[in-house]
């Protein structure tokens, strides 16, 4: 109770009438009445700010007060990065203020892609399997002069570890908030690895343009945990945005250029050359291909590296766009070619004085024992659950594939964190690459499922794993691959579907259609090619991409299916990149029993 006797109310800074109606046990038309009565027109679901929801307490016999928030203090509860720390001891009279590498981190479906692509303006979020970034990339754009190094970094639950090593290798985090969705546990997340790297963040409050977007609430829920907005006397820099309609990107490297400049974000460019791995991948006609991010030093063309159990003498370096490169310093992004193997996303790396050294680290880090392999029944996820059942299986046996370096440890800790009574998951062996025949016989000898993640299986090991029994299930989306498995440990699971290929076509020319993309004239040369098929484009008879048909026409007409000596335009849906000589294998799937 007041000193003048009325009942106090504790306020948020905005808040729905809706809500105050609840709040203060009145009916939202009386509210709004009142308001009304003093020139706000406001609707039901319209947020008001705290002196106007004042003013209506007050009528209805309450004195409002600021709700004190509960805020969070930001602790500092990581360790300082090993490159933090090795450049400790360098000359300060060699250092310099070298660029400051950003970190884009959030929830899923927030906008970070889309935010990156307006930043860059380039499309990567079109390219990207069902809209999801699934690997970690750098960029690097200017702003008057001063460069911003980007790490573009995916934001799906499964890429807990990747955001994680992407916030450490940052100075600074931009984390991205949909205005319209607000804080979610994937933004909790992010917030925890940007603590945990001792970096500062700066809000990117997306979405701003949409009819429902609530910029005061949302500011509310920062607040609450820790991240309390400038303009509410706080020292969390917040940036009104729309990625899609590209407003307020200015502002928004604006304010990381002023966080920047009250940072020491130095380097010394004569030092010891250090740095981190952002991803890494075998291309068959050039080896192992691995994005370098450099933080300390000059990496130079012959350099010896060591990275990870990697080692090799960098013979071709290319900056993002692909552009020839003879050195690279501090805080530049850069692809090399020349490792003997491939080196783990996150990984620190450095050069050494020659390759033998480098060599011979690589090996003393090598020296672990190969993960046993249990014995055991033949085992689909069809068959796990009503196995589990008789008591006849009680572990789950996994040897998982992947594209690229980078997406093996989200994969393997989200499975690791699956929790069953009954069945242990076994993860006896993880690679990159293709699926081939040594992946079926390893399954075979162990009884354990082969997983594979955006590879697909070669013809041989295919046929194999048919005489062997030897389960199969491709992916192209982590979280689909961990519903199938946890659906198994459930017995959930729908029944697997087997691959029935119809028919090849190779395409002869190209033809570009404004608003459509490219369509590839092709002529069928085996089978038939199907408009509720799937296809895969293969060049030199490697996979380089996979996706559904967009449209299938003979002549001019729309078709449902062209058949072998015959000719045909077709779209795929997110591909555009044909040439001619590309052969198109249509397939489709067909349920197993």
């Amino acid at each position: 109770m007041s000193e003048t006797g009325q009942k106090t109310i504790e306020l948020p800074a905005s808040i729905t009438v809706r809500d105050l109606a609840q709040l203060i046990k009145a009916s939202p038309i009386q509210v709004i009445k009142i308001l009304m009565s003093n020139g706000v027109m406001a609707s039901i679901n319209q947020t008001i700010d705290f002196d106007t929801a004042a003013v209506v307490s007050s009528e209805l016999g309450f004195e409002a007060r600021m709700e004190q928030l509960d805020v969070v203090e930001e602790k500092e509860t990581g360790e300082v990065p090993m490159w933090r720390q090795l450049i400790a001891n360098e000359d300060a009279a060699q250092l310099i203020t070298r660029a400051p590498v950003v970190t884009i981190l959030g929830h899923v479906d927030h906008g970070k892609t889309t935010l990156l692509d307006a930043i860059r303006h380039a499309n990567v979020a079109g390219g990207e399997a069902g809209g999801i970034t699934q690997h970690i990339g750098a960029y690097q754009v200017e702003l008057k002069n001063h460069p911003i190094t980007f790490l573009d970094t995916p934001g799906h639950a499964a890429f807990t570890a990747m955001r994680a090593r992407g916030a450490q290798g940052a100075d600074i985090v931009v984390l991205v908030v949909a205005a319209d969705d607000g804080v979610m546990p994937q933004t909790r997340e992010a917030i925890a690895h940007a603590r945990a790297a001792r970096v500062p963040i700066i809000v990117a409050l997306n979405k701003i343009d949409k009819a429902d977007a609530n910029p005061d609430y949302v500011k509310k829920q920062l607040a609450e945990i820790g991240l309390v907005p400038d303009d509410w006397e706080g020292n969390t820099i917040v940036v009104p945005v729309s990625a899609k309609q590209k407003k307020g990107i200015d502002d928004l490297l604006e304010a990381i250029l002023l966080v920047a400049d009250s940072m020491e974000i130095k380097a010394n460019p004569k030092g010891r050359t250090i740095g981190t791995v952002v991803e890494a991948q075998v291309e068959r006609a050039k080896g192992v291909i691995a994005t370098l991010l450099v933080q300390n030093g000059t990496l130079e063309l012959g350099d010896a590296v060591l990275a990870g159990t990697s080692y090799g003498r960098i013979r071709a370096m290319f900056d993002f766009r692909g552009r020839k490169l003879h050195k690279a310093g501090p805080s530049t992004p850069v692809q090399v070619m020349g490792l003997n193997d491939v080196p783990a996303a996150g990984d620190l790396f450095q050069v050494l004085p020659s390759e033998k050294e480098a060599r011979q680290v690589a090996n003393e880090r090598k020296m672990q024992a190969h993960l046993p392999q249990a014995a055991g029944p033949k085992a689909t996820l069809e068959e796990l659950f009503s196995r589990v059942q008789s008591g006849e299986e009680h572990e789950l046996r996994l040897i998982i594939k992947a594209d690229v370096q980078g997406s093996l440890e989200p994969i393997i800790s989200e499975l690791n964190d699956m929790k069953s009574d009954q069945i242990k998951i076994n993860i006896l062996h993880s690679e990159t690459g293709n699926i081939t025949d040594n992946d079926v016989m390893l399954a075979t000898a162990s009884k354990a499922i082969l997983i594979g993640f955006n590879v697909t299986a070669d013809p041989s090991a295919r046929r194999l794993a048919e005489t062997e029994g030897v389960s199969i299930r491709l992916y192209d989306i982590i979280y689909r691959m961990t519903e199938d498995i946890e659906k198994a440990l459930k017995g959930m699971l729908e029944p697997d579907f087997r691959e029935v290929k119809l028919g090849h076509a190779e395409v002869l020319a190209l033809f570009k259609i404004n608003k459509v993309g490219t369509i590839a004239g092709c002529r069928v040369r085996d089978g038939e090619i199907r408009r509720n098929g799937k296809i895969r484009v293969l060049r030199n008879a490697q996979q380089i991409a996979e996706g559904e048909i967009a449209s299938l026409k003979h002549e001019k007409d729309d078709v449902r299916e062209v058949r072998q000596g015959f000719d045909c335009g077709i779209s795929l849906k997110n591909f555009n990149e044909f040439i001619p000589g590309d052969i198109l294998e249509c397939y489709i799937l067909e349920r197993n029993g």
